[in-house]
């Protein structure tokens, strides 16, 4: 909850609310996620595309690599994800 004034505010997706100064404070656990060269979309984003996330613990990183690797129910039959996910940690 988010307090406006005298108004209380509930933010129901809390992962699209960023705090620039604590964007990326004390978070050095990543996933990088890529495409292979071989994936079509790679025409409309570019073979260089990558995303990457990042994670205050190896914990919270490694259940939501597992969530991001997870097939999800709105797939159709045979579709198939080709994103490429790696664990990645930035140096202190």
């Amino acid at each position: 909850m988010k307090r406006s004034g005298s108004v209380t505010k509930n933010f129901h997706h809390q992962h699209n609310i960023v705090n620039p100064e604590a964007a990326f404070a004390d978070r050095t656990w990543g996933i990088r996620v890529t495409l292979p060269a071989s994936d079509p979309f790679t025409r409309l984003v570019g073979s260089d595309w990558s995303k990457e996330h990042w994670y205050p613990s190896q914990a919270e990183r490694d259940r939501a690599l597992k969530n991001m690797r997870t097939r999800h129910g709105y797939y159709r039959i045979g579709d198939e994800v080709s994103l490429i996910f790696e664990e990645i940690q930035r140096e202190n």
